[in-house]
């Protein structure tokens, strides 16, 4: 089970396919009350307050999903 840092990176990576998948995929399986306890322990640690999951979803990440641009770069620096 995340804890920490951790635990916030992949809830908020999986925050848009819900709770559920969010939980599994930190390590709770279907243990959701102790995920979300844990989450929030976790954010007032580091001092940000969430009321749920989706909380965790910056308008940033709404916005680079919704361009239609494609980020290209290369493989390594060298590539330059």
């Amino acid at each position: 089970m995340l804890q920490g840092i951790e635990l916030i990176n992949c809830a908020k990576a999986n925050a848009k396919q819900g709770v559920a998948v969010a939980a599994e995929q930190s390590g709770y399986n279907k243990n959701i009350g102790l995920f979300i306890e844990n989450l929030h322990k976790a954010c007032q640690q580091i001092g940000v307050d969430i009321n749920e999951l989706y909380d965790l979803i910056t308008d940033q990440q709404i916005a680079q999903e919704n361009r239609k641009v494609r980020e290209i770069s290369p493989d390594t620096i060298s590539k330059l």
